[in-house]
């Protein structure tokens, strides 16, 4: 379906991008691939996402740094040949009261999570633009949607997303390019893992009743949401059915904002 297409997905050496970076390029299309990780771990996933038969670059660009985004965008068009598909799903995350959350933590995760998309879409906009084609895909979040205690940051980063998600939208409406953003509920990353342990060692839990536990807190399926599930929406919203689909903020999330 994708095929001759190029996509960047920030953050895909692990967790959601992978996830997301395997599926697209399943359907035909090439993958600049950009996170962290050593070089062993990225050579291994460069490989085995070039072994669905597609071109795979990689880029180490800090998302944090409008310089080095830059570089990453330049660095597909000139090594792909062309931007056609940009996921932006690099993200971070800090738990803390507001009161004693460390600004460097909240300017971090505002330049990873939101301004990152901004000079993202902003360099790779004109070339989509002109083909007349173009997916934008903004990894976003159920925090986009509503509220968590001690996550201030992060929520106003995602409720910031989803909110650039609509503008952007909005600017393309006339044009063969589409904005949207997915919200995934809990899935079971590294980042997840960690606030799992830290429940486990703060209220003496095993690993599985911290799951459990941690999921009915918010998410009434009892169940993690997968990468591969929120990669097949991806796919779905690079697709020609999904092209009146703008600006929309699509939870995947076991009920979590239903309630």
């Amino acid at each position: 379906m994708l095929k001759g297409k190029i996509a960047i997905v920030t953050g895909s050496t692990s967790g959601i991008g992978l996830g997301i970076a395997r599926a697209l390029a399943a359907q035909g299309a090439g993958i600049m691939l950009n996170g962290f990780g050593s070089p062993a771990q990225i050579d291994a996933v460069r490989a085995e996402v070039a072994g669905r038969g597609v071109r795979v670059g990689y880029n180490g660009a800090d998302m944090s740094k409008p310089v080095e985004i830059a570089a990453l965008v330049e660095a597909a068009t000139r090594e792909l040949g062309r931007v056609d598909i940009l996921v932006n799903n690099a993200g971070i995350q800090h738990v803390a009261p507001v009161e004693q959350f460390p600004v460097e933590k909240w300017d971090a995760i505002l330049a990873v999570n939101l301004s990152a998309a901004f000079h993202a879409i902003r360099l790779a906009l004109p070339q989509m633009k002109e083909r007349g084609w173009g997916r934008i895909v903004n990894v976003a979040s159920t925090h986009g949607l509503v509220a968590s205690a001690e996550k201030s940051a992060y929520v106003a980063s995602k409720h910031g997303i989803v909110g650039f998600t609509k503008s952007v939208a909005l600017e393309t409406a006339t044009t063969g390019v589409t904005c949207n953003a997915i919200c995934p509920g809990w899935v079971l990353t590294p980042l997840v893992q960690k606030q799992i342990d830290e429940l486990a060692a703060r209220e003496k839990l095993g690993i599985e009743q911290a799951k459990v536990r941690l999921l009915g807190e918010k998410q009434p399926s009892l169940q993690f949401t997968t990468p591969e599930q929120i990669a097949a929406l991806a796919v779905f919203l690079c697709s020609e059915s999904a092209l009146q689909i703008r600006g929309a903020a699509l939870p995947v999330d076991g009920g979590w904002v239903a309630q």
